[in-house]
């Protein structure tokens, strides 16, 4: 989100507009409500905003477009009727086939995997699970020998990540790899598998400038991410667009 942040407001910049970072320390939707109720106060022209949970956020970006202020969501969508545009980092399908494929690829399809989430709510997260888990589904003899033996919610923070990895680790010591759709669970993967010494893979989303060590390493072969500071770039121009009335949505 740092990097997403620093794409916006370079665009900003560009466009002559002020860039506000607003969020909450922790992964809470309450908490991110609150700060898209003060923004709607402080009259801003224009929010995007990644969702912790789409439907918890719908009555507060209701009243924001309510008072005119043009919403787009990036990252991790909201519903379609609560924003006017909606910057897709890439398809959902593709991303959630693609990790699958290459868990198998690693694991030489056989093996038990875990999947590292951050939580049952986010919009973004939650399809790229169902789109791994759809892919296993519509291909079963590719994936007969591949067993999933936990699916982990750690909240998007390290920690909890850690923690969570470390745990099954001492639980299912045959665990040949863990896929993390989220940068800070697959960091946190990562170190979990190097400090317990095992012989787990790990892929997923990361930023390669967190996992170069864990890809020198061997403990992840290879993962993927867009460029979140194009994502971030694109949604400052969408807002700006939308609010010069040049697109409408």
């Amino acid at each position: 989100m740092q990097r997403m942040f620093s794409g916006f407001s370079d665009a900003c910049e560009a466009l002559g507009a002020q860039a506000v970072l607003s969020g909450p320390d922790v992964v809470s939707a309450e908490e991110q409500i609150q700060c898209i109720r003060l923004l709607v106060e402080e009259g801003v022209d224009a929010i995007a905003v990644a969702a912790n949970d789409r439907d918890a956020l719908s009555p507060v970006l209701a009243d924001a477009l309510e008072a005119g202020i043009k919403v787009v969501s990036l990252d991790s969508d909201v519903n379609p009727e609560d924003r006017m545009v909606h910057i897709q980092q890439a398809s959902p399908e593709v991303i959630g086939r693609v990790l699958m494929q290459a868990a198998r690829e690693m694991t030489g399809g056989k093996g038990n995997f875990a999947i590292l989430t951050t939580t049952p709510s986010a919009s973004n997260q939650s399809l790229w699970v169902s789109w791994m888990l759809r892919e296993i589904g519509e291909n079963p003899s590719e994936y007969t020998d591949m067993t999933l033996v936990e699916t982990l919610y750690g909240l998007d923070l390290y920690e909890p990540s850690y923690e969570m990895v470390s745990a099954l680790l001492r639980t299912n010591p045959q665990l040949d790899i863990v896929v993390a759709p989220t940068s800070v669970g697959i960091l946190a993967a990562a170190d979990a598998v190097r400090d317990a010494g095992a012989d787990t893979l790990v892929t997923g989303l990361g930023l390669p400038s967190d996992m170069a060590d864990s890809i020198r390493e061997g403990i992840c072969p290879w993962m993927y991410l867009w460029n979140p500071i194009d994502v971030g770039y694109v949604a400052a121009y969408a807002a700006d667009a939308l609010e010069r009335g040049a697109i409408t949505g």
